[in-house]
Parts: C-alpha cells; structure tokens; sequence
C-alpha cells in the first residue's frame, strides 16, 4: 500500500478513540493494554505521528507488526520507544493478537519538571523498531514492578501528589531502561564489534579518498543509513565500545588527516581546512586546537 502524508495524531485521548478503547483517566497522560485494542487497521493508523512520547512493552504477539518495510513478531517481548513528531509506519498481521501495554506521555505532562529537559537523553527515543530493549526474565520483573506502581497511582485518582509520584516512577523505568540497553549492547559485544570495523573502514575510506573538499564533511546520518541504523543507536553502540560518540570519531578521523596534511606537505592552513570538507578555515583551526590544545600552526612548528 502507497503510503502518503502521516497522519498526526494530536492528543492522547484521540489515540485512545482510535484504538477503540476507553478514554484515558488523565488527558496529558494514558495507559493501554493491549489485550483491550479494538481496532488496530485503520489506516490512520498505519501511517502516523504522534504528539506525545510513547514506550510500549509487546509480549508475546502472536502474528507479526509491519514497521516500514520489516516485519517483527516479537514474540521473546520487546520494548518500543517513540518520540513526538517521528513518523511510525506499522502494519498489525490479521492473526495477531495484542499482549503488552503502551504509555503514553504527553510533553505538557512533564512542564516544570527536569524531566522535561532530561527526557532528551534517553536516546532510545530515537532508535529503530529493529533496534528494540529485549529484556531478560530478571529485567522484565524490575519493569513489571516500577510499571504496576504506575498503574495503580493511573487509576487511583488525581491530587496534588498523583504528578509528582507518576513523574518519579516514569523517570525510574527511563533509568532502568538505559542500564538495560547498556547491558544489551555488552551482550551483543562480537556483533556490534563488527559493525564497529565496518564503520571503521567506511570512515576510513571516506577521509582518505581525497574528495572530502567536493563530499564535505561526513555526516553522523550518512554512517547510520550506511549501516542501517539509526544515529542515536549507532553513536550509543560505539560510546559503549569505545567511549567515543559517532561524531567523535569522525572528528579524530579528521584531526589524524589534518595532521598528516600538515606534517608532509606544505599546504597553508586554509588551503588544508578545504581540502578536508571545511567551508571557514576558521572551524577547522578552532576544532584542531579543541582536539589538540594546539592551532595547527602551532603544531607544525612543534613538530618541525
């Protein structure tokens, strides 16, 4: 099916009307199981993004969910997260049957809150479908017991304390959640220890081509589609490796070619910021004395 424009779904309880389900007990935040979803193919659904941060747990699903063009089945459970405005293209198979639940948390929930500005980051928010918390029967049981004390102060009733209570939980399950992927990306060492060489070797190949003065600067999305991975994903991966961001790499690849261009040739200093990508001279040598504590003059004279 030819997707056109997704379809923003602006509030939680519009959501919830979608899903043929019960009007949500607060309207900046909901809770659904999904057991209770009545209707999954609208076609509003399929395509869409949402205004509201979403962190979803899918158990046990018998049948699969169509993300893009990859279907998952998850049925080891899977926790999801999505962030206001990203575009989520999902299909529901005819034979599934819905386990799990979904959060739903609108940004006005967290007003006032540092929440509201550390939310931003949980890189998770950001990863791909594929790219999803698997967790173990021991993480699972931490989740299930922060999650059933968001449940009940849910349905309790609001006072003057219900914010305050659900907001420390909400940012006690992100906390649990980021220590969980963290383990994760230790488990998958040997894989992701591939992708690291094979990120290695397309930097490596990109800086060194010679035509970074045409291409410009490598960009964090251009390794991430390369790789099929979202950015966040891949920058958290090789942080766990190796301690360094995606852009920390590719700005260590960059200073090793600067210092190799300025040691064995006798390019001026702005003629070497072009050749490698640089548009202003004066963001290269900034950027070299940030890595190097040294301008690039500086350098070539010490090493001279």
């Amino acid at each position: 099916m030819k997707m056109g424009k997704p379809y923003n779904i602006k509030s939680i309880s519009e959501y919830h009307s979608l899903l043929g389900i019960e009007k949500p007990k607060h309207p900046l935040i909901g809770l659904i199981n999904h057991e209770n979803i009545k209707s999954f193919n609208d076609e509003r659904l399929m395509n869409k993004t949402y205004n509201f941060y979403t962190i979803s747990r899918k158990i046990n699903y018998d049948g699969t969910m169509k993300y893009g063009r990859q279907y998952y089945d998850f049925q080891e459970g899977a926790m999801v997260f999505h962030a206001p405005k990203q575009v989520i293209v999902s299909e529901l198979a005819d034979d599934a049957q819905l386990k799990g639940w979904t959060m739903l948390i609108h940004p006005d929930f967290l007003r006032t809150y540092p929440l509201d500005k550390n939310i931003q980051q949980f890189g998770f928010f950001s990863y791909a479908v594929n790219e999803a918390l698997h967790l173990s029967d021991e993480e699972s049981k931490i989740i299930d017991s922060v999650m059933d004390t968001i449940r009940k102060e849910y349905v309790s009733g609001i006072d003057v304390y219900s914010q305050d209570i659900l907001i420390f939980q909400i940012e006690l399950l992100l906390n649990y959640c980021n220590r969980f992927y963290n383990r994760q990306f230790i488990t998958r060492k040997a894989i992701n220890s591939d992708v690291l060489a094979r990120f290695e070797k397309l930097l490596t190949d990109y800086i060194n081509d010679g035509d970074l003065q045409q291409k410009g600067i490598p960009s964090v999305q251009f390794f991430s589609s390369e790789l099929n991975m979202s950015a966040n994903y891949l920058s958290d991966m090789l942080r766990n490796l190796t301690g360094q961001s995606t852009q920390q790499h590719i700005q260590e690849k960059i200073i090793d070619r600067a210092k190799y261009m300025l040691t064995t040739t006798n390019l001026t200093v702005s003629e070497i910021a072009f050749e490698l990508g640089f548009e202003y001279s004066q963001s290269f040598s900034k950027l070299f004395k940030n890595k190097t504590h040294q301008t690039p003059m500086e350098f070539r004279t010490s090493f001279n």
